[in-house]
């Protein structure tokens, strides 16, 4: 067991991914910290993981504005004493499109992306790591993607708040390395993301050929594959792993 008796914190816990990753940390015997923005959607989720077993807290958070983000860390620590790992998420969704073609409406959307993917993901670490660094020990993952590496054309909101959150880990990984914190950066592609579901998935000609350019031939599963991912870098059996990125993309990413 990866997380057994450990105290998660997820951000960015709702619908999707998110969501996931909880209720599968839940399964291996972690106690939970669910933080998202909406709170019914996320009081859902938090029933939902209730039920596959460990306590859950469940915090409506928008990771952007400081002082919620300072509130959530103190809620958890008043519930459970300690933050063992912190799973960073969050992400808005966002229209994308041409930068030459942005309305303001689309501009500030791109805005918000980044304020949830870059900034967010600072405060979380800036507001956890203290917590880690005294008890000697902690481990950090961030959910990027393919296109903080290999970013593509229409979607430079997605690329900068991914790529921010990407490098951010790794700077992370460096400095609090020392202090015995790990730090690493998942890149996952799996059905049960939003842009996946939506763009490719649903759609048989798209989902054909895109497994016919996956070297593993099939879509990840968000449990099997991208959650078995996530916990063994939570757990001790990472020990020795920090500052790597962990492409669980079926081998996507080797073929551009």
């Amino acid at each position: 067991m990866f997380v057994d008796g450990k105290v998660v914190m997820i951000v960015g816990a709702g619908p999707g991914l998110g969501a996931t990753l909880a209720r599968r940390c839940a399964e291996d015997g972690a106690d939970l910290v669910l933080a998202a923005r909406t709170a019914s959607t996320l009081e859902r989720i938090a029933d939902d993981t209730r039920g596959a077993g460990g306590r859950v807290v469940a915090v409506p958070t928008d990771v952007s504005d400081r002082e919620q983000v300072r509130s959530l860390v103190e809620q958890a620590v008043a519930e459970y004493g300690r933050i063992d790992v912190l799973v960073n998420a969050a992400f808005p969704p966002a229209p994308g499109g041409p930068v030459v073609e942005m309305d303001d409406d689309a501009m500030d959307a791109w805005r918000r992306s980044i304020d949830a993917g870059g900034y967010g993901t600072l405060l979380t670490c800036r507001f956890v790591a203290p917590h880690m660094i005294d008890a000697g020990s902690g481990s950090i993952v961030n959910v990027t993607s393919m296109t903080s590496r290999m970013a593509h054309g229409g979607r430079s909101d997605y690329a900068a708040g991914k790529a921010a959150m990407h490098r951010l880990g790794w700077a992370l990984a460096d400095e609090l390395g020392p202090l015995g914190i790990r730090v690493n950066v998942i890149c996952p592609v799996a059905s049960g993301s939003e842009a996946l579901d939506r763009w490719v998935v649903r759609d048989p000609e798209r989902l054909a050929a895109y497994v016919a350019n996956t070297p593993l031939r099939r879509v990840g599963d968000p449990v099997d594959d991208v959650g078995e991912g996530v916990v063994f870098l939570c757990g001790p059996q990472s020990r020795y792993v920090t500052g790597t990125t962990l492409m669980l993309d079926g081998g996507r990413s080797y073929l551009r």
